[in-house]
Formats: C-alpha cells, structure tokens, sequence
C-alpha cells in the first residue's frame, strides 16, 4: 500500500450480518465468500414481516401522492425540497443498515491514518481523502455515510431540476439507485452524484466541465473513467463525422481503460472469479428495455420536445442496449456500468406525460412505477441478499448509538 506500512487496527466486528468473522487472533476480518449468515447483533427482526415493508411502503406512498398531485405542479414543486430532504436523512443516517456497511468500515480504519499526500497515490484518491479528513476531524465512521448521501443527492437535485416533475424524477431514482448504492455502495453513489452534475453540463455542451466532473468522480469509483470516451459528443451536432470521430477515439481509450493494475484487478476480481451481481440481470434487464422503449417510442418526440437533454439521453440509449451483452462476460461489471445509466432512465420515464406518444399515455406513464414497484417487492419479499443487509432499519439521526464502536 502506498505510503509505507500501516499499523493494524484491532476492531470489533460492527455488524455479523454484513459479513464479519473473527479469526483466530481475534480480529475482524471480511469473509471472501460473502456474507456471512451469523445471527445479527440487533435481531429485532428475522426479516419475515414487518420490517421488510417500511421499503416498500415508502415507495408505495410516493407513487400514490404523485399520482395524487397529477394536476398539481405547482404544489409538487413545493413538497419537492421536503422529498429531497427527507429521502436524504433515509439514507445518509441509517444505522448498520447496507450490504457494505462493514467494507467501509474497514476502509475507515485502512486508509484513515493515511496523509493527505499518501492518499494522492491509492486507486481512487478523492474517495480515500474522504477518510483521511473524517480521521482528522475527529468524526466517528457512519459519517462518510452522509458525505457520500450529502454528494450524490446533491448531484441527483441538480439534475432533478432540470426536469419538468423533478418529484417524478426522485421517485423513479428510489427502488434501485438509492436503496442499492446511496443506501449501501456510497463509494458509487458519490461517483454516480458527481456525474449526474456531469450529466447536466454534456446537455449544456460545456466540455471542460464534463471533463474535469468525470475525472473527479473516477477518484471515487474508478469504473466512471469510461464516460470520458463520451468527450467527443460533447459539443457540436451528432453527425456521422463526430460519431466516427469518437468511434475512433474510442479504441485507444479503450485500450488504456482495459490496460494496467486496474483493469486487471477489475479481471481478478469479476470476470474470472465466477462471481455474480445479485438482481443484475433484472436491473440491467429494465436498463435494456428502458433503451429500447426510449429509441422505438420516445425517440423523436424528445428531440422535439427536449434537444438539450436529448443530447444525454440519445447517446444513454444505445449504451442501455449494449449492456445486455456484457452479462454474460460478467454480471458484475454489467451492473456497476448500467447503475450509471438509471438517472437517464429515470429522466425518460418522468417526462412521459409530456410527450406526444400516441394513445394509452396514461398507461405508458404509469407502466415505469409498476414495473419498478413489482422488482423491489419480489426482491423484498424473496432476497435472502435483501434480508441480511436492510432489515431491520435502524437510524441514528435521534441518537447515536455504540459510539465507541465506530471510531479510532
């Protein structure tokens, strides 16, 4: 590692059911299978009944009170900021709740002892930086989990309020994006909510700061790096010259995207390792089909209708389809890159009561929610993966709990 050695810090296990054994020593050590099945340390709950429904109930009531407020734009895009505000707290302060809560716990402890100049030279800087600064002001573990909310939240309002229901466009983001990675993978919650700012400047043709956003969000997630191979269609119109153009820079970036430690280390760890992602072939199914709805039904009323976002949304699109065909070489890789593309599909599916699409708009606009409501109960109701890592939900917005626990 770099930086020179490390002492070793002796921990706790924070929360068996994220994973944590204890070897022979007595430390606390993360199981290369997995999750470990161990009885939680709060078993409020053995994940039958109750508590798995608070997810869905959550969604439950915020599709009925947009559908409720259908005719009422004015007073959606005043419940708007309470909406932001309270699926923030949601996330940002749950307590051991998220399939990575022990990973991060770990790298709390792994890189906070680190300088500011030592952390210059791990994989992903700004993320590891992140620690570092939490180490130095003194700040207990579980708050990296509202400064990684706080950044993708702030990314998701940014580009929210470039929409016509920026309600509509949260809604949509919370069955898969918040609830799998603003509520777990936060690592790639705040490299997703520094490109959805990117996102919003690709639609404004503003290029360095696309540039510079995309560089920033890969020091949190390395797998962002692939959107520079975006840059060419930054500015400019879309024709066949500036598409050949970036075809052509895409080889050799490419090339340099699947070359060095981090690719291989991408190989290692996904595409020869035999490990799945769990859900990933429904939630890059969905991303599929959502591509496939957009370039067959939405297409051309969007350019009318949008050009501006058309841009980001014409160019989502086909990546949505070509998803599909990277499952098969590695579910894993297929659904950290189809996580970046949900905002897209979000922006699709709430400007559909805008567009002119024919007959049956009603059904069009209300098919997402369902189809989106039916994956997260099967999942709820189904998911062993979903039981050990979101139930029960704790908070520790009202109190603090096991202080000691968490911190150096």
């Amino acid at each position: 590692m770099a930086g020179g050695a490390r002492q070793a810090v002796d921990r706790p296990c924070p929360a068996p059911r994220h994973g944590c054994r204890r070897t022979a020593k007595g430390r606390t050590a993360l199981q290369s299978s997995g999750l470990d099945p161990t009885p939680r340390r709060h078993a409020a709950s053995d994940g039958k009944g109750g508590p798995r429904v608070i997810y869905v109930a959550i969604f439950v009531l915020l599709i009925l009170l947009r559908w409720s407020l259908a005719g009422q734009p004015k007073l959606r895009a005043q419940l708007y900021p309470l909406l932001l505000l309270g699926l923030f707290l949601f996330s940002a302060f749950r307590f051991e709740v998220g399939c990575d809560w022990s990973g991060y716990y770990h790298q709390f402890f792994r890189y906070g002892p680190l300088s500011l100049s030592e952390s210059t030279a791990e994989r992903e800087p700004v993320w590891v930086s992140l620690f570092v600064v939490q180490t130095w002001l003194g700040l207990p573990y579980p708050w990296i989990n509202v400064v990684a909310a706080f950044i993708f939240f702030l990314g998701a309002h940014v580009l929210a309020r470039r929409q016509p229901d920026p309600f509509a466009f949260l809604i949509l983001l919370y069955p898969v994006l918040i609830i799998n990675l603003a509520m777990s993978g936060i690592r790639q919650a705040a490299a997703i909510g520094i490109m959805m700012i990117a996102f919003a400047a690709f639609s404004d043709r503003r290029l360095i700061r696309y540039v510079v956003l995309t560089i920033i969000a890969a020091g949190f997630h390395s797998s962002a790096m692939v959107f520079l191979l975006l840059t060419p269609l930054v500015k400019g119109s879309y024709s066949r010259n500036r598409l050949a153009l970036a075809g052509f820079l895409a080889v050799p970036g490419a090339l340099v995207l699947l070359s060095g430690k981090a690719a291989e280390t991408a190989a290692e760890r996904y595409v020869n390792s035999g490990i799945d992602a769990a859900g990933a072939a429904f939630r890059v199914g969905l991303v599929f089909l959502t591509g496939l709805w957009f370039v067959t039904i939405q297409r051309r009323a969007w350019r009318h209708s949008w050009p501006g976002d058309f841009r980001i949304v014409s160019v989502s699109a086909p990546i949505m389809l070509a998803m599909i065909a990277l499952v098969p070489v590695s579910s894993v890789i297929a659904d950290r890159l189809a996580y970046y593309l949900i905002p897209a599909q979000a922006m699709m599916f709430a400007r559909t009561p805008w567009l002119p699409i024919g007959s049956e708009k009603a059904l069009k606009t209300a098919l997402p929610y369902l189809v989106l409501l039916a994956m997260l109960g099967v999942w709820t109701v189904y998911s062993w993966h979903f039981r050990q890592c979101y139930i029960p939900y704790r908070s520790w917005l009202f109190g603090y709990p096991d202080h000691a626990l968490y911190s150096y």
